[in-house]
């Protein structure tokens, strides 16, 4: 499978913004955006005036980037959010926001959506029971996410309980640190869903 297998910090700063993307690090002072506030490269410094094709496509980039997904499957994404009803950026976010690497991270079982993704392919986690490895799995309301028992025991698990006990979960989610377990509450709306991500750009975009 194709991945991204550059320094991750190096999209932070493309993007001008912090996509947090490398967990804790994204909040200390080794923050590459917060060292070094310009876009990688020879010319990363020059102050360039985007076209507004320029300014769609960064839209679109960023919110790859955000959920470290490849170019294929977010047009995938736009074109089964164009088809249901609804607003058709919001619905391409919602959509985003259901895949279950997404869903561990919003929970707090991972410190970034890399780590939730690995995880997941690790077979980690159970949906009603069921173990999953699919990252890209979409959640429907009502479903239970859980860590196996087998993997609870590890040292890394014990961890993650500890420190998703001081997360904040999305309203849309309940979590149950001490169990390592959460359940989808409802799909989320436009307001509910944190990242700076203008999708009317994105939308523009592909109607070109």
């Amino acid at each position: 499978m194709a991945r991204y297998k550059e320094s991750t910090c190096r999209l932070c700063r493309r993007e001008g913004i912090k996509l947090f993307l490398k967990g804790d690090r994204c909040y200390s002072d080794k923050c590459a955006v917060a060292r070094r506030p310009y876009a990688p490269g020879q010319h990363g410094q020059v102050k360039k005036k985007l076209s507004e094709y320029g300014l769609q496509l960064r839209e679109k980039q960023k919110a790859r980037r955000i959920y470290g997904i490849l170019e294929r499957q977010f047009s995938n994404y736009f074109e089964k959010a164009e088809r249901m009803k609804g607003v058709t950026g919001e619905n391409l976010l919602i959509l985003l926001e259901r895949r279950l690497d997404n869903v561990v991270y919003r929970l707090g079982f991972a410190d970034s959506r890399a780590q939730a993704r690995m995880l997941v392919r690790q077979g980690h986690f159970t949906v009603n029971g069921q173990k999953v490895n699919i990252p890209s799995y979409l959640v429907r309301p009502g479903d239970v996410i859980a860590v196996r028992e087998k993997s609870k025991e590890s040292p890394l698990f014990k961890e993650i309980a500890v420190a998703a006990a001081h997360r904040t979960v999305p309203v849309w989610l309940k979590s149950d640190p001490a169990a390592l377990e959460g359940q989808v509450l409802a799909l989320p709306t436009r307001e509910q869903i944190d990242v700076p991500v203008q999708e009317h750009l994105i939308v523009e975009l592909y109607s070109k």
